[in-house]
């Protein structure tokens, strides 16, 4: 995935009520701009930070910049939660997951369970269909791990819930976290920060559906899904 246009450079004064940044631009000005990720961005919010935006050429929208890569640790980290999906599907696409590349039909945001949608349905003739969940991963706390969640996710759970509930009636049902960071070789669930993610997690495995996580490449340019890291579980 290509950044085009290409990202501004900026740097990070803080962020507040969770969808705004204020940030300070190459030219010395300050503006606020739009932050698409409704986590806590735990690690990933300290003041000074450079930072790369994109700009919208929206006349109707409030804030022309959005918020796309931080840097942390020494390397650029992706934050946008609307970005997975498109990664998780050229990961899949690309052959990178397993045997998910081999079904020819990838169907997005379909309706599952009592009230969501998964964010992909794959469809094989001769396979069972498989329902993949897709997740956002920046947190890293301890070098080359990167972790999920980085703060309570409920939905997350209820989501965990629903994909063991299709497996139970026959279809393949998997969960893939895209790591939008190049520094992670591993990863594992936050346990300290949601237990309750983690036990649904413990249920949904022993219910047969499948984990992996993906890592990705990230640069100015562009974001690449480079293929599985290790699951420690």
């Amino acid at each position: 995935m290509k950044f085009d246009p290409p990202l501004i450079t900026a740097r990070l004064v803080r962020r507040y009520k969770r969808f705004l940044a204020d940030v300070i631009l190459e030219d010395g000005s300050e503006t606020t701009v739009a932050v698409p990720n409704t986590g806590s961005m735990l690690g990933l919010t300290t003041p000074g930070s450079r930072v790369l935006l994109s700009r919208s050429n929206n006349p109707k929208r409030k804030y022309q910049h959005s918020l796309e890569v931080v840097e942390a640790d020494g390397i650029w980290v992706g934050i946008n939660t609307g970005l997975p999906n498109r990664l998780a599907r050229e990961a899949i696409e690309a052959g990178l997951v397993t045997d998910l590349g081999e079904y020819p039909v990838i169907r997005p945001e379909q309706k599952y369970g009592e009230r969501s949608r998964i964010d992909f349905l794959l469809e094989h003739p001769e396979r069972p269909s498989a329902y993949v969940e897709v997740k956002n991963v920046h947190f890293m706390r301890q070098a080359g791990l990167a972790e999920f969640p980085d703060t309570v996710t409920a939905r997350g759970a209820r989501h965990l819930d629903e994909l063991a509930a299709m497996r139970a009636q026959g279809y393949r049902a998997v969960m893939l976290y895209v790591v939008q960071r190049g520094d992670c070789h591993r990863f594992r669930l936050c346990e300290d920060l949601d237990p309750a993610y983690a036990a649904a997690f413990a249920q949904a495995r022993a219910a047969g559906v499948e984990a992996f996580a993906i890592g990705c490449h990230i640069s100015r340019d562009g974001i690449t899904p480079h293929g599985l890291i290790e699951l420690d579980i």
